[in-house]
């Protein structure tokens, strides 16, 4: 396996890197306080095609793999982990099953638009009493003349307060199987829960969302069949797991790059702190864990564009990148000593940040259990 990027993955860094740089980072901090919806930036993103990078040219994207919008999406990630967990919505869970299942009205009313930044998609799972246990999903999608009425509470749904369209997973059916559903925010029944405050990525709203008796009508099934909706998850999970990671990586290198600037002026004992061995250790282990946990995500990447076995792969890469992630953060902030507790420098974002892909696409316990199934076998 050659781990060099390509020519065309080359291009997508440095585009994107240099748009993290002129458009992201100066914007960062103030959007870190005001927490607000960064959608000039969504905007922005459409029109460099990030949204239709890895869909099909047919349907307005661009055909690449998934590894381009990896690279791309760690860039973004570097500036903003808010724009960067917007973005990976708004590219994947947002629409994947919008592309995948939606009927053509769907497709040019929500999906293309959404595509251009137009359009806003959120992904409605997780529950009050159901995260990583599907299982425990209870919202119900009751069948009737013509559509099915759904009633339920879902919770962290990411984005919800500016969603144009939710994908909704429901029980249906006589077996009550998971189905997928399409829910426009326009429709009666859909009802705003509570804000909920986070810690980090505070620019990506997250609030719960509750659906009293909704009517969906047939059309908007984005299911083929009743109790398709865990299979057709399942697809995606390796997807979401990778671009994770990515995103981890994006907020280790600016941690790292932040700790090794300041360590390199900040002088103590008549010298720069980074000519002293505590420093320049912590440094280099930073440094190699970081090149450990890239490479782990680009190899799983590599393995979904070669269309080859990728589901533990996948998961080694968002375990072990976003705990690296979150250690090196962690160790940036120790290397700025009191200052990392200071809000007047960005490390403080990115351990606050990190922790964002600690949780999404399954927690490292889920992650240890499947690697472990496959692992023993």
């Amino acid at each position: 396996m050659d781990y060099e990027l390509n020519e065309q993955q080359r291009a997508v860094r440095d585009a994107f890197a240099r748009f993290c740089d002129e458009r992201i980072a100066p914007q960062a901090e103030s959007l870190d306080e005001s927490g607000e919806y960064p959608r000039a930036l969504i905007g922005e993103l459409g029109e460099l095609g990030l949204f239709g990078m890895r869909y099909p040219e047919e349907v307005g994207g661009s055909g690449m793999q998934l590894a381009e919008f990896a690279i791309a999406l760690e860039e973004i990630a570097r500036g903003s982990m808010s724009l960067a967990g917007a973005a990976a919505m708004q590219a994947l869970m947002g629409t994947k099953f919008l592309q995948m299942l939606g009927n053509e009205d769907i497709v040019e009313r929500l999906f293309k638009p959404a595509l251009r930044g137009e359009r806003i998609g959120a992904i409605c799972m997780t529950e009050p009493d159901a995260g990583s246990d599907l299982g425990s999903i209870s919202t119900l999608a009751r069948k009737v003349d013509g559509g099915y009425r759904i009633s339920g509470r879902k919770t962290w749904v990411t984005a919800a307060p500016v969603a144009d369209f939710f994908t909704v997973f429901a029980r249906a059916g006589e077996e009550r199987k998971l189905t997928i559903f399409l829910v426009e925010k326009d429709f009666p029944g859909v009802v705003p829960g509570r804000a909920i405050h986070k810690m980090g990525v505070r620019a990506l709203p997250t609030s719960e969302l509750s659906f009293d008796e909704c009517f969906v009508p047939d059309s908007h099934r984005l299911s083929r069949e009743e109790g398709d909706g865990e299979a057709h998850l399942r697809k995606t999970l390796a997807e979401i797991r990778i671009i994770t990671g990515a995103m981890a990586l994006g907020a280790a290198r600016g941690a790292l790059a932040a700790s090794i600037e300041y360590a390199a002026q900040r002088k103590q004992f008549g010298k720069a702190i980074d000519r002293f061995q505590a420093i320049q250790f912590k440094l280099a282990e930073m440094a190699t864990e970081l090149e450990a946990a890239t490479q782990m995500v680009r190899y799983a990447a590599w393995l979904h564009g070669a269309g080859r076995a990728h589901h533990k792969e996948a998961a080694m890469a968002k375990l072990f990148a976003t705990e690296a992630g979150a250690t090196i953060c962690d160790q940036a902030a120790r290397v700025f000593a009191s200052y990392g507790f200071a809000m007047e420098y960005p490390v403080q974002r990115y351990l606050r940040d990190v922790r964002f892909t600690l949780i999404g696409g399954g927690t490292s316990e889920i992650l240890k259990l499947i690697i472990a199934k496959e692992v023993c076998a």
